[in-house]
């Protein structure tokens, strides 16, 4: 069954949301709730729902600012803005962000059984090879670090990435992220980036690329401690690692 998740400062909104919809009828369960997008944020990874209905008007953080993390955290998330605003500036700013619909309050039954069967129709509809991996990944781990991990693999290159950067990016706490990081890997971090930029330095210097080139490709502009490196990776200094790869 998939997974329902609503955010509303309104107690009497969600309780409603709740109760007039015969969620199993769509094949779906109310899994958690929240009253603002703060709390929603520190929770959604316990719940990891397929469908949110949220609220875009909370205090602190509002329900686009929500959707703007939770679906960098979570990019097939299904998510409907709840709004009192017919506004067009909101429904652009919504679908730009990739949002699936927004409701306008007060709420209609039909619009919401609508919308969900709509959704519920779209995760029905992923590729059998899509919804085994995701099966596969929730059995292999936090999918956060298997995010973070393809992010740290797309952008090596970046000298100014580090955990504070990505932790940022990925809006969790950096010590927390560590801890997290280093118990699901079985490596840290910055062990981690290293090990993907020394990776891509190797096939570099197999291409016998100059090292002062390699060390600004893979995100290491200061050729002499890109050499440190390098060194304490292979065993090799740089220069020597070329000669070797050539008369091999």
């Amino acid at each position: 069954m998939y997974k329902v998740m609503i955010i509303d400062d309104e107690k009497s909104i969600r309780n409603l949301l709740k109760v007039v919809i015969k969620w199993e009828e769509y094949n779906s369960y109310v899994a958690g709730e929240a009253q603002s997008g703060i709390e929603a944020i520190n929770i959604i990874d316990d719940i990891q729902p397929d469908i949110v209905f949220v609220d875009i008007r909370m205090p602190f953080m509002d329900g686009i600012e929500f959707s703007k993390i939770a679906m960098k955290r979570y990019p097939k998330l299904k998510i409907i803005i709840l709004t009192a605003y017919n506004d067009f500036e909101y429904a652009r700013e919504c679908i730009g962000i990739g949002i699936s619909d927004y409701m306008l309050k007060p709420i209609v039954k039909a619009d919401i059984q609508e919308n969900l069967a709509t959704l519920v129709k779209e995760l029905d509809a992923r590729p059998i090879p899509d919804i085994k991996k995701d099966n596969v990944e929730e059995e292999q781990g936090n999918p956060h670090i298997m995010n973070i991990k393809n992010y740290i693999q797309e952008n090596y290159n970046n000298s100014q990435m580090n955990l504070t950067a990505i932790a940022q990016y990925f809006n969790f706490n950096p010590s927390y992220l560590s801890r997290m990081f280093k118990a699901e890997a079985g490596i840290s971090m910055i062990d981690y980036i290293t090990k993907i930029r020394m990776e891509k330095a190797i096939e570099c210097a197999k291409e016998g690329v100059l090292m002062y080139k390699t060390a600004k490709m893979v995100g290491i502009p200061d050729p002499n401690y890109f050499g440190k490196c390098f060194k304490k990776y292979t065993d090799y200094g740089y220069t020597d690692y070329v000669k070797n790869v050539r008369r091999e």
